[in-house]
């Protein structure tokens, strides 16, 4: 009965992901339509499917996970760096961006590093296209592997099977309805994680006996609630300063998210991206501080009995949903829902990383870079082929059940903030960036990616940062010194920079 109770509160809302794609079928009638949904998303929609297309299984897998295991100390330093990060994105990023691509007629993030600096060669467009192909691919496929993870664990069938299904539903009703069907349900999955949390939150601490109970244990584990030491059973260990700046640096990755970036393109009314900004970055410091107090509530629960010790910590929410189903039907309903939280989490990331990497390939590729021109029609059939293609070989990538999650996640994650992050700031706010420049930024950045990952912090001691804050850093000052080593731009393009800056600035 309650397995069956869960399976009803899932298919549910897989029905209505589907339906949605079905209903914005015959809203994209052109791939501007297709890919960026005509600019007119709302401040509420563009607030909320830009933070949940970000936080993927992470949210209720990861960081619950990280806090039951290891503490409080480095999830703490992990949501900091990245509430932070979705603030300055914000901040900095959204205004200047949607200005700037309407007035440079741009849909794709490609789009904008050609046209902004007018690279008639179109290698600019080109590279920046592969590398949203080359690290978007592993991070859907393992987003794809997070769904049949979960469907595995959860029904005891075929992790393969599993996958599929959860990949078909996906790229069903993303291929049909497109940006504005993605950006929709990515609203919709962020109230399903919202409530999620809150359920887990107010059943866990029942569970534990009370608030008091709660703290009272963490407190007991040396280390368990301290910002500057983690806690293992063998004892506490110190978390340093050159730790803590490595996992900040999280929050440089926004800056260069293809998919998060697009919805600042995609909202109607630059006026109100104010109001995105606050909404966005109150959800995402509420929902990243509930996740960590998830996994101290798991911890607890485990030292009153209410669940056993955990020899995979991400599976926390889990199994205070499995201990939700046994009270009755209505309480399998709600862990039905704090399952479909559970997926709604990867499966908003998924449908906005397979339109970015689509439109790379179709427009940027195809389009752009070999000039294949074709009617509308057939723009749009190629554009929802290559999503299939690509979400294709993303499954095929994640057929391994025992490849990580994590571990391709962290890395794409540093490819894009490496790659695009710096080259996409100066473009925004430097009037002398050229070309050549964000040419040199964009490879010098995503190449220190793969150096200090597999090169440089094996090495270990103070060479074990996260590759992402190199990378950025090496991307920055190359598109700064090659940038004033090279011709300044054209006057044209300094004119359209001003332009753009007015817009943003009301100067």
């Amino acid at each position: 009965m309650e397995k069956g109770c869960i399976i009803i509160a899932i298919a549910v809302y897989m029905v209505v992901l589907i339906y949605l794609g079905i209903r914005y079928t015959k809203t994209g009638t052109s791939v501007g339509d297709y890919y960026l949904g005509g600019r007119k998303l709302g401040p509420f929609v563009t607030a909320m499917s830009a933070e949940a297309s970000d936080m993927s299984s992470w949210l209720l897998l990861g960081l619950p996970g990280v806090a039951y295991a290891t503490g409080i100390c480095d999830a703490f330093w992990t949501a900091l760096g990245l509430g932070i990060g979705t603030y300055f994105n914000w901040l900095l990023s959204a205004r200047r961006l949607r200005h700037y691509t309407e007035i440079t007629n741009s849909v794709t993030i490609p789009d904008f590093f050609e046209n902004r600096f007018r690279d008639k060669s179109h290698i600019l467009m080109a590279v920046s296209a592969i590398v949203i192909v080359v690290f978007f691919i592993p991070y859907t496929g393992s987003g794809f592997s997070a769904c049949g993870k979960l469907f595995s664990s959860l029904f005891g069938i075929d992790y393969m099977t599993a996958m599929i299904i959860t990949a078909i539903i996906i790229i069903a009703y993303t291929a049909a309805g497109g940006f504005m069907a993605a950006s929709t349900t990515d609203f919709i999955q962020s109230v399903v994680m919202s409530v999620a949390l809150i359920t887990v939150v107010c059943f866990g601490v029942k569970e534990c006996g009370g608030m008091g109970n709660v703290s009272s244990y963490a407190n007991s584990l040396e280390g368990y609630i301290s910002i500057n030491s983690m806690y293992s059973p063998e004892g506490a260990s110190h978390y340093g300063i050159l730790t803590i700046i490595s996992t900040m640096a999280w929050g440089l990755g926004y800056f260069g998210m293809p998919h998060i970036l697009l919805r600042f393109m995609a909202i109607e009314d630059p006026g109100k991206i104010k109001l995105s900004r606050r909404i966005g970055t109150a959800w995402v410091f509420i929902a990243m501080g509930v996740a960590i107090f998830i996994g101290v509530i798991a911890k607890g629960m485990t030292n009153v009995g209410a669940i056993a010790d955990l020899d995979d910590a991400e599976r926390a929410v889990i199994e205070i949903a499995n201990k939700l189903s046994t009270y009755g039907i209505l309480p399998a309903l709600l862990a039905g829902v704090i399952m479909a939280g559970i997926l709604a989490c990867t499966m908003s990331t998924c449908d906005s990383q397979l339109l970015a990497a689509s439109s790379s390939v179709s427009e940027n590729i195809i389009g752009g870079v070999f000039g294949i021109r074709l009617d509308e029609k057939k723009k749009m059939l190629l554009a929802r082929a290559t999503l299939v293609v690509i979400s294709i070989i993303g499954v095929f990538i994640a057929k391994d059940p025992n490849s990580s999650v994590f571990k391709i996640v962290s890395f794409a994650w540093a490819g894009f903030g490496g790659a695009f992050g710096p080259i996409m700031i100066l473009a925004l706010f430097w009037r002398r960036m050229n070309a050549s420049g964000a040419m040199a930024g964009m490879i010098g950045g995503g190449a220190m990616v793969f150096i200090w990952k597999f090169l440089v912090r094996p090495m270990g001691g103070a060479f074990d940062i996260y590759e992402l804050l190199p990378a950025f850093l090496v991307g920055l000052i190359l598109g700064v010194v090659v940038s004033l080593v090279t011709k300044e731009p054209e006057k044209a393009i300094l004119d359209e920079f001003d332009k753009a800056k007015s817009l943003a600035t009301g100067k």
